[in-house]
């Protein structure tokens, strides 16, 4: 009897423990105190060593902290410099309470001056940069959360390489947990190569300093400090379509060249700081931009410690007339859902690409509990048939916010993501043009048939949904 009551005594302690460090996400509690149910011992040990919330602790000392942000002020005051006087700015920017809302919920300043390329497949995004980093003649930094030591890894192995050969400065960081399966003889090469490479937090160190569950999510490469790109790519066969049972590959990727790359340069480099503990502030990092473009663009650096989410919601309640969102995950925070039921019910047009194959089953259903809601609220949901899509859009109206981040909750708030809101007019009409295009190759979901599905899928939406705080 009293062992029972010691078990009894030990699980409410588990219970409560949670209650009190996650009242402020009630979601997230609900989903830890149901893995507590399923396993109430090794739930908690799971809880301990990934559930912990992100606290922003710097391993700068005082003049490096002073020394970035130098830097980020004087990065600003340069955009400032460089905008076109106010008649020119895009519409969007002209409504004062959205563009206060816009510029408070990004760190980073709304830019003037760029050139965007869009890229909606691999091959061609990544023969640009394999072309432009063959054409680096000071230093090529790259960023990804997963690389494969596959062809396409191979290929970028040897250029990275030959271009330190070169004399170029050759810098790479790449995630711990992303990269689990990158064979070390892979990263040995690139290290006798010449290439600077470091790993984001390495599984074994995060999960005894308890954040394993905080990833690097961003893809950057910079070339010269004149040259961007970013988006959903990571490195591997599978982005060129090369996976059989995948198939074909959709993503969205971008080039870019103006005051723009100064903000990817920059999280870049304070990543590299923060685990190298080495500052690169040089002016060859951060050199005078050509400016030759006209678009504006806002990059968006983001992780636990500053959240996309109010940026994305800002963008949703402003629609007026469309709002489309392509995503491979779609696991909306609660904001979130309620904006986009909302604006479905006042009229906007609502529509939402997702995958017809999914990757990870059970988000996949956490993603579909999501759906009957929505449909009943005039959203509208499209499975995408041609392969996999692993585009991350919104577009609301004439502004679109694209990049690394998924539309889920590990995205929001789990990962450090890079991605940025476009405001040109250009930028704007190729990315719905694109999405027209997947429409073409989408099954829309009929509401009749999708809430006449079986009980025993709906039983597993549910329980998936229980715990998609956690994905």
């Amino acid at each position: 009897m009293i062992w029972i009551v010691t078990v009894l005594l030990l699980f409410i302690i588990q219970i409560a423990t949670v209650v009190v460090f996650e009242f402020p996400r009630p979601s997230k509690a609900v989903a830890w105190i149901v893995i507590l149910f399923i396993l109430p011992l090794a739930g908690f040990l799971f809880y301990f060593f990934i559930g912990k919330e992100y606290k922003c602790k710097s391993t700068a000392n005082e003049s490096d902290e002073k020394r970035l942000e130098q830097i980020k002020e004087q990065l600003a005051a340069r955009c400032d410099q460089n905008r076109m006087e106010e008649r020119q700015v895009p519409a969007v920017l002209r409504q004062d309470r959205i563009h206060a809302m816009l510029v408070r919920a990004a760190s980073i300043p709304v830019t003037f001056g760029n050139t965007t390329a869009v890229f909606a497949e691999g091959n061609q995004a990544f023969e640009d940069i394999l072309e432009e980093i063959s054409r680096a003649k000071h230093h090529v930094h790259i960023e990804f959360y997963i690389i494969r030591d596959d062809d396409l890894g191979t290929r970028f192995q040897q250029l990275l390489i030959r271009k330190v050969r070169e004399g170029v400065n050759v810098r790479l960081l790449y995630d711990g947990i992303g990269c689990h399966k990158l064979n070390k003889s892979y990263v040995k090469r690139l290290r006798d190569g010449g290439v600077e490479t470091e790993c984001f937090s390495p599984p074994l160190s995060s999960f005894f300093s308890r954040r394993l569950n905080f990833r690097n999510h961003r893809k950057i490469v910079v070339v010269d400090g004149r040259t961007g790109y970013f988006g959903g790519l990571n490195i591997g066969d599978e982005y060129l379509g090369k996976d059989p049972e995948i198939g074909f590959w959709r993503d969205t990727h971008y080039r870019i060249e103006g005051d723009a790359v100064l903000w990817i340069q920059y999280t870049f480099l304070t990543d590299w700081y923060f685990v190298t503990g080495k500052l690169l502030s040089g002016p060859e990092y951060y050199p005078d931009q050509a400016g030759q473009g006209s678009e504006w663009v806002q990059m968006v650096k983001s992780g636990p410690d500053e959240t996309i989410l109010e940026l994305i919601f800002t963008g949703i309640v402003s629609a007026k007339n469309r709002i489309y969102i392509e995503s491979p995950y779609f696991i909306p925070e609660p904001g979130i859902l309620l904006a986009l039921k909302t604006a479905a019910l006042s009229g906007v047009d609502v529509r939402v690409i997702m995958p017809s194959k999914p990757d990870y089953q059970i988000v996949y259903w956490a993603s579909l509990s999501y759906v009957q809601e929505l449909l009943l609220a005039g959203v509208r949901f499209y499975c995408y048939e041609k392969g996999f899509i692993h585009s991350k859009v919104i577009i609301a109206d004439d502004l679109a916010i694209s990049g690394s981040a998924n539309m889920d909750v590990r995205s929001f708030c789990g990962q450090f993501e890079l991605g940025a809101v476009f405001y040109d007019g250009k930028v704007i009409n190729r990315l719905v043009a694109d999405f027209y295009g997947d429409l073409k190759v989408s099954k829309e979901i009929v509401r009749e048939e999708f809430i006449g599905r079986p009980k025993l899928q709906k039983c597993k939406e549910a329980f998936a949904r229980l715990l998609s705080p956690l994905f």
